[in-house]
């Protein structure tokens, strides 16, 4: 994958035109030697995404034109993106995209970063949409809190015969998901609602799923600056308990739930216990527990009583 240059540098300075030839590997050498002085945690990782996004070179061709000289344009637009992430931006959000389960996604203020454990509960979506298709022929189901819209278009590229409907609060975030469906080739298949979990939308679907806010209200001050400061609130905050988004959902899922149908939902570590018990006060049962690569509760899928 290849990252395009997003930073537009200003014009140059005077004396650039006297500068000392830097090549692409001793850029990245003063890269990490200025991250790892700020104190960020994985300075060499920061460096090789940050460098090679600005120049719009490949992780491979960092290494494999480590002797290329750095011109002056390029300079400067990496030194911009450097002061950034000093200032503990993060890497992504400078760079305006972010890589999710193969496919290229745009980033907003208004939207979450799509991150890797997010790709767990695609996993374990992806089965139940594919059997339901090879069982009916179609599958339907709608994303609450869409952000980007990471979740729904990863599994419309993956299971061409499903649609889905994408809900958000904001308005600017639904503006991105619906530019990341036009850039991922799904757009005729993703309706794009603005409201609050199931106030814009009709009807059953076979698939309700959600990475809804889920961080309690106290323990948001305490973050990482990178997600305290960067991401929106609203894509945070869980209430007192954390647990204010499952409580909503749990409440509607059943009125728009389909036969035979599931809710598939991204939960916090230690969340498990009792996600389970809000659900199963609401009538349903717990079927699929999936941890995440760090062997963190991670997905919950529920079906309905029997």
């Amino acid at each position: 994958m290849r990252w395009w240059p997003i930073i537009r540098p200003a014009s140059l300075p005077c004396s650039a035109s006297r500068r000392i030839e830097v090549t692409l590997s001793e850029l990245y050498r003063q890269t990490v030697e200025a991250f790892a002085a700020a104190g960020l945690d994985a300075p060499q990782e920061d460096a090789r995404h940050l460098v090679s996004g600005v120049l719009g070179l490949t992780l491979t061709e960092m290494v494999t034109e480590g002797a290329r000289v750095i011109d002056a344009i390029e300079m400067q637009a990496v030194a911009e993106a450097v002061e950034r992430r000093k200032n503990r931006e993060p890497v992504y959000r400078i760079l305006g995209a972010r890589e999710f389960y193969g496919l290229d996604f745009l980033l907003s203020l208004d939207t979450l970063e799509p991150r890797p454990d997010t790709e767990i509960l695609v996993e374990q979506c992806l089965p139940f949409l594919k059997r339901r298709i090879s069982e009916t022929g179609r599958a339907r189901f709608v994303d609450l809190g869409t952000g980007t819209g990471a979740i729904a278009i990863t599994l419309l590229s993956q299971c061409l015969e499903a649609v889905g409907v994408a809900t958000d609060i904001s308005e600017g975030a639904l503006e991105t998901a619906r530019g990341n469906a036009l850039i991922n080739g799904v757009a005729d298949r993703l309706s794009l609602q603005q409201g609050s979990w199931f106030e814009a939308i009709d009807g059953r679907f076979d698939m309700i799923v959600s990475n809804p806010p889920y961080i309690v209200s106290d323990e948001i001050a305490a973050l990482q600056p990178e997600v305290r400061d960067f991401d929106p609130l609203a894509a945070l905050d869980g209430g007192e308990s954390g647990l204010d988004a499952y409580r909503a959902i749990a409440a509607g899922a059943g009125d728009h739930l389909a036969e035979g149908g599931i809710v598939a939902l991204e939960i916090g570590a230690e969340q498990k216990v009792a996600v389970a018990r809000v659900f199963t006060e609401a009538g349903f049962k717990l079927s699929v527990a999936a941890k995440d690569l760090g062997g963190n509760d991670r997905v919950l899928i529920f079906i309905g009583s029997d």
